[in-house]
Parts: C-alpha cells; sequence; structure tokens
C-alpha cells in the first residue's frame, strides 16, 4: 500500500509513514471474496500477491468479468465505496492473494487533512474512471480479434494467468470464440 501511494510522487515520508499505522494485512484463499455483491464496500486493498476478478451477474444470470488486478493494484468496490451502497460486483480471489488493507474511513480522514492526500483522492479516481472507460470503449469500438491482440500487447500477463473463461468473459466473447482466436493467431 505504502508503495501505491508513493507511486504518485506527492506525499512526504512522514506522510507516507503515517499511513503505515492504519494498514493490516489479509490473505484471501483461492475464491474468497474481498466483498460480495449486496455489501457495502469500506476497504481499499492494495494487491501484494495473487490476482482478483471482479465480476456480476448479468440479466442471463452468467457472471460477467469487469475488471482483473494484479501485483501493486488497488482493488475496491469503488462505486459501492463512493455512495456507501450495497456493492453491484463480486471481488474474488482467482489464486491465493495477500492484500494490504486500508479502511475507508481512515482514508478518508487522510484525504481531509491536506492538500496532498486531496490529490492523491483525485488521481486515483482519475485512474478508476479512465481505466473504465478503456474498458468499455475496448468492448465497443474493436473486434473480439483487435481485443485480444491488445490484451496480448499490453497486459500480457492476462493471458499468461487468467483461466480462459474469465478471460472471454472480460474480452466480452464467449470461450470458443476466444479458443478461435487464439488457435489463429498462435498459426
Amino acid at each position: 500500500m505504502i508503495s501505491y501511494f508513493d507511486s504518485f510522487n506527492i506525499l512526504s515520508e512522514n506522510e507516507l509513514n503515517e499511513l503505515e499505522n492504519y494498514l493490516t494485512c489479509r490473505t484471501l484463499n483461492k475464491n474468497d471474496f474481498l466483498i460480495k455483491e449486496g455489501r457495502i464496500c469500506n476497504e481499499v486493498a492494495v494487491i501484494k500477491s495473487g490476482i482478483l476478478r471482479s465480476y456480476c451477474y448479468c440479466y442471463k444470470g452468467t457472471e460477467e468479468t469487469n475488471n482483473i488486478y494484479f501485483q501493486g493494484e488497488i482493488a475496491m468496490a469503488y462505486s459501492s465505496m463512493l455512495t456507501q451502497t450495497p456493492s453491484e460486483e463480486n471481488i474474488q480471489a482467482l489464486v491465493p492473494t495477500e492484500l494490504s488493507i486500508i479502511r475507508k474511513s481512515d482514508l478518508d480522514k487522510f484525504f481531509a487533512s491536506g492538500a496532498n492526500w486531496q490529490k492523491i483522492g483525485r488521481l486515483m479516481t482519475e485512474k478508476q474512471y479512465l481505466s473504465l472507460e478503456d474498458h468499455i470503449f475496448n468492448l465497443q469500438k474493436r473486434t473480439a480479434k483487435e481485443r485480444y491482440e491488445k490484451l496480448l500487447k499490453e497486459q500480457p500477463q492476462y493471458i499468461q494467468k487468467v483461466p480462459l473463461q474469465y478471460l472471454a468473459s472480460y474480452l466480452g466473447m464467449t470461450q470458443r470464440h476466444l479458443s478461435r482466436i487464439r488457435k489463429d493467431i498462435n498459426f
């Protein structure tokens, strides 16, 4: 968590040191949840090791993968945390995962404590928005093959470490279609 906030190059050493007093560690086993649909998100996690998957149930009753998080990334049910309403997403460990956690109430105190923390809060929100927008535009503007090729080029860890059914869902296609695309590209 410290290195995540330090990566913004805004906080002083004292501000980072103060943060350490509010952090806890949590380990999730494979298939354990950081948050389940219907619960209110009251914490922010940074992945120390492992992989998390965010998904929701669509109107057909199938799971749709919204996001996949790797080491060093921040994970939370963002809209639930902001609005303090029940989450519509589930965030689940794909493998044993170690997290650094801060409670929302503690993070809010930091955000209220000064300009540096306010800037961090704004930048965190901007990162979340840009990531979501990129994913939406990717689904709307690119063919299935182009989406896979973009992921292969920009985030190869997804291809290497995420089970095929979740990868297909994240890319907005069936597992069968993804298998055909992978076969065509590998020839």
